[in-house]
């Protein structure tokens, strides 16, 4: 299908975004349905395509790790597997490739800035996966969804640091419950810092600070295990 063939999409040629995904779609009704807004009130919209489409990420991520990671505990392939589907891998893919512009939205959603919201980026992935896993089955998903894969492999190896490291660690011994606590946030809304602590059995353990708890979280768990480590010498 050549440009001047390729269908039109919400008053869109579609043909740039075949190209980015590398995928043309032979039922377009698949495709605005994968790019709707349930602001529009079309009488449908993305969100059992994204249902579907979660479900066969889900499925191709974790036999990707399985395959990729040998030695890897199951542990370390969930700690993995939930950063390589989290919002904010998946919205910066999105990103990446422009799906911004290819949304079909309703006037609120326009005006609040939908397009970039990283919530909607990830849901109307999850909807092309489903949307392409029922066009051109799950070959064609799959091969989206390596791409998505590699995109920031490398951040999501950073997914094994601290926090996997420190369930590991601990796992050697019965009975160790960890949980982490928010101790305190400073600075306005648009750039705070989140200070937490990692609790091992309800005691401290370690202690981090960062731009999101996720990180704030890291650091304690980082700060933790050389505590740990430290005691084993």
């Amino acid at each position: 299908m050549d440009a001047a063939e390729s269908p039109a999409v919400g008053g869109m040629n579609m043909q740039k975004l075949y190209e980015r995904l590398q995928y043309t779609f032979q039922n377009e009704a698949l495709l605005r349905e994968a790019l709707t807004h349930a602001s529009c009130d079309a009488g449908y919209s993305y969100e059992r395509l994204e249902f579907l489409g979660d479900a066969v990420l889900e499925r191709e991520v974790s036999a990707w790790l399985y395959r990729q990671h040998p030695d890897f505990r199951e542990g370390q392939l969930s700690a993995m597997r939930t950063r390589l589907v989290q919002e904010e891998h998946l919205s910066a893919w999105a990103r990446a490739q422009g799906l911004g512009e290819y949304l079909i939205l309703g006037k609120g959603e326009e005006n609040s800035g939908g397009r970039e919201k990283d919530s909607i980026l990830c849901d109307v992935v999850e909807s092309i996966l489903g949307a392409v896993y029922l066009d051109g089955g799950l070959d064609a998903a799959r091969a989206i969804i390596l791409r998505i894969v590699e995109f920031r492999k490398g951040d999501c190896t950073a997914a094994l640091d601290a926090k996997s490291e420190l369930q590991e660690f601990l796992q050697r011994k019965p009975n160790q419950n960890i949980s982490y606590r928010l101790v305190r946030t400073e600075g306005p809304p648009h750039s705070a810092v989140f200070y937490m602590e990692v609790l091992v059995n309800g005691k401290s353990l370690g202690a981090g600070s960062g731009k999101s708890k996720k990180h704030a979280e890291q650091a304690a768990a980082r700060e933790a295990l050389q505590c740990l480590r430290r005691r084993e010498r």
